[in-house]
């Protein structure tokens, strides 16, 4: 029989105490469980179960393409790991977009098509998503949630979110007719007041496994089969899922639990307070946590090119930003989440994700979106009153970290824009960023 337990119901303070509430009561011969996402769970079950004499048998979680055991056969021997290639191994075991062999229109990747931002005009008109009425069960967990978190921040007011394997489908069929065709295009793409702009808002239902990627990817390859959508947007969009996705999930069980511990830039700045409540001057940051905390969503850009990046510029410690990625967004889980947090985002791993960190001034977040239009910051300033704090973290990020990426192939070019600062400049900036960061830290919460 199932023993469900409901969090208002219920006693116990924890999963752990709950498991070892049930194996006393039912004294079971071995507990079964497929492989948790978040490696606490599985050590915290994995503790209860040693305590309690009773072996915990592991089993291989089918809502993935690759299996874990493949991820690390693939890793075993190799000096880098590097998404492209575990991508392109993928392409090729599910013949994804391939035509004998090859990859259909003789690229593997099309990321150089997909980097568009809107005109001074914005967007234009875009197609609304599908939207789902919470039904009787998600109206009394919101009702829970409510009661039970209502100093938490955040919002239940505008929860649609698919809660079923059938709205995953009807919103995957929406995101497909609907905004795949320019998704490539504007994947990178900002626009104030614009939460959703041409993304497939599956990204939750994929992690609660209420849809199969390989559905999900199959379907997205029909349309470009059908001419409904170009190659470059289905590539890219392909490509998240196949590839990245199962990327991370790889990358976290092999890692874990040292990823928590790594910090290779010596990051130690709390996390401003503005980050919960998202009252701040600066417009990109505003715009991207007003958003974050009324939906529990940003798109990738705006996670890694917005608040990942002030976070990585200002110094903020990993692990802080980490906590803060895992409570605000719907579709985190940690095995998806932390990787893309400490590895690709705030680069806590010195590089063994990515080969750089992900770093630019204000003018990137102006040349992405309209969120400079408007702000009392300049994004290409970077000392005075007007100066864009982005932009004076930026450089201050190169000056503190000069020596590390002066030789860094991917890097040295911005050591050497650095370098072309008169030694008075470069006092000033660092004058104004711990300037910046005594006030972000009166703010911190």
């Amino acid at each position: 029989p199932m023993e469900y337990l409901a969090l208002e119901s219920h006693a116990n303070p924890d999963l752990a105490s709950a498991l070892r509430a049930s194996l006393e009561a039912h004294r079971p011969q071995a507990v079964r469980m497929v492989r948790a996402g978040d490696v606490r769970v599985h050590s915290m079950l994995q503790k209860v179960c040693d305590e309690a004499g009773i072996p915990l048998n592991l089993f291989e979680d089918h809502h993935f393409i690759a299996t874990l055991d493949e991820f690390a056969e693939w890793s075993e021997g190799r000096k880098q790991l590097r998404l492209e290639y575990w991508y392109r191994d993928l392409r090729k075991r599910t013949g994804l977009l391939m035509d004998k062999g090859k990859p259909v229109g003789g690229e593997w990747n099309f990321d150089v098509e997909n980097r568009g931002a809107f005109d001074k005009r914005g967007p234009g008109f875009l197609p609304a998503p599908r939207r789902f009425v919470p039904d009787e069960t998600t109206q009394k967990v919101l009702a829970l949630v409510g009661e039970r978190f209502a100093s938490h921040p955040g919002q239940l007011e505008d929860f649609d979110w698919p809660t079923t394997p059938l709205e995953a489908k009807l919103a995957l069929d929406d995101f497909i007719e609907h905004r795949l065709p320019l998704f490539g295009q504007y994947q990178d793409a900002m626009w104030t007041k614009e939460p959703w702009l041409y993304h497939s808002r599956i990204s939750a239902a994929l992690n609660l496994k209420l849809i199969h990627p390989m559905d999900v990817c199959r379907a997205a390859e029909a349309a470009y089969h059908k001419g409904d959508a170009p190659l470059a947007a289905v590539e890219g969009f392909i490509r998240q899922i196949l590839g990245w996705r199962e990327y991370v999930r790889g990358l976290y069980h092999l890692w874990m639990p040292d990823w928590l511990e790594w910090n290779a830039l010596d990051a130690h700045q709390a996390l401003p307070a503005f980050f919960w409540t998202g009252d701040t001057d600066m417009a990109c940051l505003r715009d991207t946590l007003q958003q974050t905390l009324r939906y529990g969503y940003a798109h990738h850009i705006q996670r890694l090119m917005v608040t990942g990046l002030f976070c990585l510029l200002l110094g903020v410690e990993p692990r802080r930003v980490h906590e803060w990625y895992l409570a605000v967004y719907v579709d985190a889980v940690e095995w998806v989440e932390l990787p893309n947090v400490l590895g690709m985002s705030q680069h806590a791993d010195g590089g063994r994700m990515a080969s750089k960190p992900y770093i630019a001034s204000g003018k990137y977040i102006e040349r992405m979106s309209n969120y400079c239009t408007g702000c009392r910051f300049k994004p290409e300033q970077a000392t005075g009153e007007q100066a864009c704090p982005i932009t004076t973290l930026y450089w201050d990020f190169l000056a503190r970290h000069e020596e590390r990426y002066a030789r860094h192939p991917r890097l040295a070019q911005q050591v050497r824009n650095l370098a072309r600062k008169s030694d008075a400049e470069r006092a000033e900036i660092a004058e104004q960023a711990v300037h910046l960061r005594q006030s972000f830290s009166s703010l911190s919460g």
